[in-house]
């Protein structure tokens, strides 16, 4: 399974790189939302440090949201979803595959955002940079994990195309919330004693939205149109 997850991943990472405009789209959208929040910095002053990690988590969730619609559209545009299905491929190695893709896509995203994040909104990296890695690594999967699973629900009906958007953010906030609390750490350099509760809280997300989306994804993806 894991080498047909492999080749998943890589056919949507070349079709996104390629022609796809998801990630064209996050990046704008999330470079633009760092800029607005920027103009409301005061006068020669700056943004708190955990508004700032708010801004940076916006705009990636934002991204997620972008990125996952592009990746299953791939096939829905083309009809090719009923092929997967009827392959010798298992459907957990689709939910692997994008979860892959969508998470390489994510943190190509961040790689922007975060030096956007620091130099618009007058932020410094004082805390531990270990900590800023984990963090990031640790709610990307979580984020990754559940839009893959909710990017298959959205797909199939035309009334359903804004349904990944309108349920994600809510099933977000738990990570989100973690992720600001731990960035604002990381950019005003505070003690971090309280972060291992913190990260203990993403890795409760990321084990319960793993475990969902191995019982769930074959019978989402796999549903009528």
């Amino acid at each position: 399974m894991l080498r047909r997850a492999r080749l998943v991943a890589a056919k949507d990472l070349a079709l996104s790189v390629s022609g796809g405009q998801g990630l064209v789209q996050a990046v704008l959208l999330g470079l633009l939302l760092i800029f607005l929040f920027s103009l409301s910095k005061p006068l020669g002053g700056t943004i708190s440090p955990q508004a700032a990690g708010a801004i940076f988590w916006l705009s990636s969730a934002f991204g997620l949201v972008l990125i996952f619609n592009d990746l299953f559209s791939l096939e829905e545009a083309n009809g090719a979803r009923m092929g997967l299905l009827s392959s010798p491929v298992p459907v957990h190695a689709v939910w692997l595959g994008k979860g892959v893709a969508g998470l390489g896509l994510l943190l190509v995203t961040q790689l922007v955002f975060l030096p956007a994040t620091i130099a618009f909104l007058g932020q410094s990296v004082n805390g531990s940079l270990w900590l800023l890695l984990g963090t990031l690594l640790a709610a990307d999967l979580g984020l990754v994990v559940l839009g893959a699973l909710l990017g298959a629900l959205s797909q199939g009906q035309g009334a359903r195309e804004s349904l990944l958007s309108v349920i994600v953010f809510p099933l977000l906030l738990p990570v989100l919330l973690a992720g600001i609390t731990l960035f604002g750490m990381v950019f005003s350099g505070e003690d971090a004693s309280g972060a291992g509760r913190w990260l203990g809280v993403i890795g409760a997300f990321d084990g319960v939205f793993s475990g969902a989306g191995l019982i769930l994804f074959p019978f989402v993806y796999g549903g009528e149109e």
